[in-house]
């Protein structure tokens, strides 16, 4: 019994955002710009979604892209504040998703590299 529960089980799957984002964010004065370069991972709910996943590949990155850009230097740089741009990232990723296809589609967002400038 237990083995039919775990084959009915969806497969997770992964999508990366490449290439890896490199964008600005406001430093402590207007005319200072840090910048960032972060590679993203996507977890997918379900292997049979990644493909609709990647049809929306380009609002995905463009949306973690604008994030960033929006994000102070003082968060950028401290690990709660990352930790609360990847939950931004990953609620609106979710979002987005709902609206487009129905479905969340995304189940987490997993940073695996993480530089910041500024």
């Amino acid at each position: 019994m237990n083995t039919k529960v775990a084959n009915a089980q969806a497969e997770i799957g992964y999508l990366s955002l490449e290439p890896e984002i490199v964008t600005n964010y406001t430093g402590s004065t207007a005319k200072k710009l840090g910048y960032v370069r972060v590679s993203i991972e996507l977890m997918i709910h379900d292997l049979d979604q990644l493909e609709i996943a990647e049809h929306h590949l380009p609002l995905l990155r463009a949306t973690a892209i604008e994030i960033f850009g929006n994000q102070p230097e003082d968060k950028v740089k401290s690990l709660t504040g990352r930790e609360d741009i990847r939950l931004s990232i990953k609620t609106k990723l979710q979002e987005l998703m709902t609206q487009e296809t129905g479905s969340e589609i995304v189940k987490d967002v997993i940073f695996t590299k993480y530089l910041q400038q500024g």
